[in-house]
């Protein structure tokens, strides 16, 4: 190290000439004339860098993906924080690298054939401490991850690949049978019945385990849950704590979980992204944004393998304990190809999800348009949403649902009578468990072309509260049903140009 500092020093010194702000486009004015929009008040704030650039190759970092780079990296974040802060460079080529961490302070910027691929070496992640799914539990370290960080970005033009492939579980059913023979052949094992490829029999034991989702659960030593790491797939980005957040113009793609986890940051800027997985991807979210404040996420594209745009904040009594809204969320002018849905608030919302604007996004063949999803037993209030101009075209579902009685599977994918059933028994009382959903504004919406229009199914115990749909024009196969829903106000909503009243 000591032989390159002379060398790094020298750069820097004639790289903080160059105007700084060359490595974002993004700018404060920008981000003010998009909250200024937003029916609620809010303020977003942009990280500041000082004018310092170091480039990882001057740390060691190998750009021909032949070998693990991870040191160099780290070293290259770790040193600009250390001096205060700064941007560091990744300058094009493949880079191998296992989990990095980003730091207060410093900026990474990627250039634009810079490619940098996360081992598949499920050993290079250890396991930690986690929120995923929205309880508390334990998963593999994030391939990028930042802790109680402060002034820190991720921009440029280039590609993070989370080698997402070698980890998911991948469904026979939505595979062809070409797919389906090339990934048994790549190695892993099959389920008993046939229908599930996982890359090794722990991650078969430990779906096993799992009484929720994917959160094991009756595991008590650190040698029991290193058994299983091939099961606890990580996050491809976890923020935790964070305040003053850039992510803009970079590819996140193929991620062993969700894409992006914001969780419990501050002021979060999302910009001009592209954000991928493919369409079988299990869990494949786009952006999570759990238990946040004050964010923008804007002219991003998402084409992914569940969720696209999703508001969160906490599942069941670990949500509700933990008590942080995801609050103050601007989304604009985003298109959203594959997902699970467009835009959803849920079904982890147990804290609360308040003071969200969407507008100006387009889905194009998303499972479902506007997505709002809960069942008893979260609690949380979900309130004060604002939806304008959104466009949908060939949705295989709803374009608008609200479904209190979710139950974990995508849309499609349950059966009448599994339906009917979640739903039937008797009806409880209200208490702190009970989700509600009220407030909510969605205007100027056209789909050409879904299954069924809109539904909306509510709890008896607490219907669907204050929603207005003004301007709506829809064609679908089934026109718009309404259960369990109060005070529902219709303004010129046309479905297959019949007017719904």
């Amino acid at each position: 190290m000591k032989k390159i500092i002379p060398l790094l020093l020298t750069a820097v010194a004639i790289v903080s000439c160059c105007d700084i702000e060359q490595w974002q486009q993004t700018s404060q004015s920008s981000i003010n004339k998009l909250t200024k929009q937003a029916p609620f008040a809010m303020q977003v704030k942009l990280p500041h860098f000082p004018d310092r650039t170091l480039s990882v190759l001057d740390f060691g970092a190998i750009n021909d993906g032949s070998k693990l780079t991870t040191e160099a990296i780290q070293t290259a974040i770790d040193n600009a924080s250390e001096r205060g802060g700064g941007t560091v460079i990744i300058p094009d080529g493949v880079y191998l690298t296992g989990p990095i961490v980003l730091k207060s302070n410093v900026r990474l910027y990627t250039e634009h054939n810079a490619l940098i691929i996360f081992s598949d070496d499920f050993t290079l992640y250890p396991v930690r401490e986690a929120s995923f799914e929205g309880l508390d539990t334990r998963r593999c370290q994030s391939p990028i991850s930042a802790y109680n960080a402060e002034n820190i970005a991720i921009c440029g033009s280039g590609t993070f690949n989370g080698s997402g492939d070698s980890w998911r579980p991948v469904k026979k059913q939505k595979l062809t049978e070409a797919q389906w023979k090339k990934k048994v052949a790549s190695g892993g094992v099959v389920s008993a019945d046939g229908k599930v490829w996982y890359p090794d029999s722990a991650a078969i034991y430990a779906h096993s385990l799992c009484e929720d989702q994917n959160v094991p659960v009756g595991l008590t030593t650190d040698e029991e849950w290193n058994s299983i790491r091939s099961f606890l797939r990580p996050v491809m980005l976890n923020f935790i704590g964070c305040k003053n957040i850039l992510l803009e113009g970079v590819c996140f793609e193929n991620s062993p979980a969700w894409n992006l986890h914001p969780l419990m940051c501050e002021n979060l800027v999302l910009s001009n992204l592209t954000v991928r997985n493919p369409w079988y991807s299990q869990n494949g979210d786009g952006v999570d944004v759990e238990s946040c404040k004050n964010v923008v996420i804007t002219n991003c594209s998402f084409d992914v393998g569940d969720d696209a745009i999703c508001m969160k904040s906490g599942k069941n009594e670990d949500g509700r304990r933990r008590g942080v809204p995801a609050e103050n969320i601007l989304v604009d002018g985003c298109t959203v190809y594959h997902g699970h849905g467009g835009f959803v608030v849920g079904s982890e919302m147990s804290g609360g999800v308040k003071n969200i604007a969407v507008s100006n996004c387009l889905f194009i063949g998303t499972d479902v348009g506007l997505r709002f999803k809960s069942t008893r037993g979260r609690g949380g209030i979900v309130e004060n949403i604002y939806i304008d101009n959104i466009c949908m075209s060939g949705i295989p579902n709803e374009a608008l649902l609200f479904d209190l009685f979710y139950g974990g599977k995508g849309a499609g994918e349950e059966t009448d009578e599994e339906i009917a059933a979640r739903m039937a028994g008797a009806i409880p009382q209200v208490d702190e468990k009970t989700p509600q959903f009220r407030n909510i504004s969605i205007s100027n919406v056209i789909c050409n072309g879904a299954k069924r229009a809109i539904y909306f199914n509510g709890l008896p115990e607490m219907p669907i509260q204050n929603v207005t749909l003004r301007n709506v024009n829809m064609t679908a196969k089934e026109g718009a049903t309404f259960n369990k829903t109060e005070n529902i106000s219709l303004e010129n909503v046309f479905v297959n140009g019949e007017e719904v009243k």
